[in-house]
């Protein structure tokens, strides 16, 4: 079982929501990012804790060899990656960049309008466009203060 899976297995037995791995240029620390969403105060220190103890285990038995690991909330400017995320927070702004531009553009910034047949609506400020769901490259939530 590769590293991703593994990670993914745990944490979503645990009740959990994957968000996002980031590695360490040798791998040395592993970064972990987690939602409960069921749980309308998000994810809290227990939370962390609690995945941390059980990946630590699992990567004892497994033979995963690190120095660092790091487990954490997603943020406000959380990461969006899979097709339910980008219907799930729908109504919020993102920055989305894409890989192959559009009309001479990479990166886009609006309101999120959803996902629907492969692709991403985007309220922009004059107009809206549709972003092909393969062709995003990454895409973060932009928090409102207001």
């Amino acid at each position: 079982m590769d590293l991703n899976t593994l990670i993914e297995t745990t944490v979503s037995g645990l009740g959990y929501e994957l968000v996002d791995i980031e590695m360490s240029p040798r791998g040395r620390t592993i970064r972990v990012f987690i939602d409960a969403p069921g749980k309308d105060s998000g994810v809290d220190v227990e939370d962390c804790a609690r995945v941390s103890n059980q990946l630590t285990r699992v990567f004892e038995v497994e033979n995963v060899d690190f120095d660092r690991l790091e487990i954490s909330s997603p943020g406000l400017d959380r990461v969006v990656k899979k097709a339910e995320d980008f219907v799930r927070f729908a109504g919020q702004d993102i920055q989305i960049k894409i890989r192959i531009p559009l009309g001479g553009r990479r990166n886009f910034q609006g309101e999120l309008l959803g996902y629907k047949d492969g692709k991403v609506g985007l309220r922009l400020e004059k107009d809206e466009v549709e972003l092909e769901f393969a062709n995003i490259e990454k895409a973060r939530l932009v928090p409102r203060f207001d």
